[in-house]
Formats: structure tokens, sequence, C-alpha cells
């Protein structure tokens, strides 16, 4: 448990720099007249990263925490199974936003998740796996103008875009 968490703060950590050095090929700063930089936000979130990285290398090397001292084995076979459930349910959801979109995919993953990993009830699930498209759609869509895939639902979006563009 120790090696692996200080491994996977150190490839975190080199990720994050990657992301940085980038991101930094657009502009990080605030442009007059028009916001932020399209590489602001990856930018700062990779920077956010990187802090928290940095931190639990710290934490790892004051053997801080549980973790920290552990000498168990990183995964046992039921996390494993899970991890192979989470995976598997990722990768099936990549491929369905090629079919289906993003709208559709990530409510499945939801309802998925939520229902057979989580067990929670169906009104949480419900309202998660409507307002996340929703809140997603707003969110890249309208405020960003990042348009996402919505593979074969690409018209059910017209009448959106015509009130919000």
């Amino acid at each position: 448990m120790r090696r692996a968490e200080l491994l996977m703060a150190a490839v975190l950590a080199a990720f994050s720099i990657y992301l940085m050095w980038k991101s930094a090929e657009l502009p990080v700063g605030w442009i007059p007249g028009e916001g932020p930089g399209g590489g602001a936000f990856p930018f700062w979130l990779a920077v956010g990263m990187l802090v928290c990285t940095i931190l639990i290398i710290i934490r790892w090397f004051r053997r801080a925490d549980e973790p920290a001292r552990s000498t168990d084995a990183y995964m046992d076979e039921h996390a494993l199974v899970l991890f192979a459930l989470v995976a598997g349910s990722l990768a099936v959801t990549i491929g369905i936003i090629e079919v289906a979109g993003v709208y559709v995919a990530i409510p499945l993953f939801l309802i998925f998740y939520l229902r057979v990993m989580g067990k929670h009830h169906w009104a949480l699930i419900g309202s998660i796996a409507v307002a996340t498209p929703v809140i997603l759609f707003f969110f890249f869509e309208i405020a960003l103008k990042i348009t996402l895939p919505k593979g074969i639902t690409e018209t059910w979006f017209y009448p959106l875009y015509a009130m919000f563009l």
C-alpha cells in the first residue's frame, strides 16, 4: 500500500506537469474583452492537481496517515473485482458515447454505478441521472460553447440550439 501510494502520487505529479505544459500552448491568463484564455481552465486544474500530489508525497514521507504506514497489499480480491467492474463500465460508456452521445452515455453510466455499485435508491439515481446531462449541456454547450459528441441523438438538440444560441 505504501509503495502504491507513492507511485501513484509520482505518476499524477508527472501527469499534472505534462497537462500544465500542454495547456500552456494556449493562453492561460485573462484576455481583455474575451475572458479566460483557452488553456486557463486545464492549466489551473493541473496546478491544483500538482499541489495535491505534492501534499500526498509529503504525507507519505511523514507517514501521517494509515495508507502511508500500511504494509498491506494494495488490492485484495474484492478490490480487484470492483476495479474491473468500474473500468469495464467506463469502457462501455466510452463506446456508447460514439454511438448515442454523451447525454445518453453519462446517465446510463450513472444509473449503473449508483444502483449496482452504490446500491442507492431510485429517487436519488433518477434525479442525478437527469440533472447531470442538463447541467453538462448548459455548462459545455451554452456557457463554454464546446460541443460534446451527440451521436444519433444530434437532431434532438436542434430545438435547444435554436432557443439558446
